[in-house]
C-alpha cells in the first residue's frame, strides 16, 4: 500500500461511532505503517463521510460548479451563446449527473445547493436574467430538476438490470417480482416490477435495492 494514499474511515450512526471513539486503538490501523482514521474519504470522485450524509460531496460539487460558472460569465460575450451552452453542459451539468444515484433518498435541504447550481447554469447558458423564472425554461429544454434526475438515473440503472446489461453486483441487489416463486399467481409476477426491500431504518431506504425498486 502507498502510505500517502491509504486512509481509514468508520461508517455508522452517531451512536455507534461514539462507541468506537470510546474504545482504544480504533482511530488507527497498523499494517506496514500506521493508517489514521479520517472523517471523509474520496473514491471515484465521490466524497463519503462517516455518516454517509453526502453533505461533503454536495458541497464540493456545488463549489466546483459555481467556480466554473463564475469563470464562464467573464468570457461569455467572447464565446457566444452556443459555445457557452456547450461548456455549461460539459463542465457543470456533467458534474451534477456524475454518480448522482448515490444521492437518492437525501433530504431536499441537502441537495438544494445542487439545484441552485443548475438554476445558475441554466441562466448562464440561456442568457436569462437573475429575476427570470427558470422552471419553464428547464421544461422547454427537457432538463430535469436535480431531484427528478436522481430518480431518472435510478430508473436507468434498473432498466440496465432488467435488460441484463448491468454489472453483477447491481443485478444481485434487486429481485424481479417474476422471480419470486412463492407468489406465482399474482399479477405482479407477470409485470416488470421489482420487489421492494424492507428496512428497519429510514436510512436503509437510500440503498439501491430499495430506492431503485421504488423508482
Amino acid at each position: 500500500m502507498n502510505p500517502h494514499k491509504t486512509e481509514l474511515i468508520w461508517f455508522g450512526s452517531r451512536t455507534n461511532r461514539q462507541k468506537l471513539a470510546a474504545l482504544p486503538r480504533t482511530s488507527s490501523l497498523t499494517v506496514t505503517h500506521v493508517v489514521h482514521s479520517v472523517k471523509a474519504v474520496r473514491d471515484l470522485r465521490v466524497t463519503l463521510d462517516s455518516k454517509l450524509s453526502m453533505q461533503n460531496h454536495v458541497s464540493k460539487v456545488a463549489g466546483t460548479s459555481f467556480c466554473y460558472i463564475r469563470r464562464l460569465k467573464q468570457v461569455r460575450k467572447l464565446l457566444g451563446p452556443d459555445v457557452v451552452a456547450k461548456l455549461v453542459t460539459s463542465l457543470v451539468f456533467s458534474r451534477l449527473d456524475y454518480c448522482n444515484a448515490v444521492l437518492a433518498g437525501l433530504p431536499r435541504s441537502t441537495i438544494a445547493p445542487l439545484q441552485r447550481v443548475q438554476n445558475a447554469a441554466a441562466h448562464l447558458a440561456l442568457h436569462r436574467g437573475p429575476c427570470d423564472h427558470i422552471t419553464p425554461t428547464l421544461k422547454d429544454r427537457n432538463w430535469l430538476p436535480v431531484e427528478q434526475h436522481i430518480v431518472f438515473k435510478l430508473c436507468l440503472l434498473i432498466h440496465l438490470v432488467h435488460s441484463g446489461r448491468a454489472p453483477t453486483y447491481l443485478r444481485s441487489c434487486v429481485t424481479a417480482s417474476a422471480d419470486v416463486t412463492s407468489r406465482p399467481r399474482l399479477l405482479s409476477t407477470s409485470s416488470q416490477q421489482y420487489e421492494r426491500q424492507r428496512t428497519r431504518l429510514k436510512f436503509g431506504e437510500r440503498s439501491f435495492s430499495c430506492a431503485g425498486s421504488r423508482a
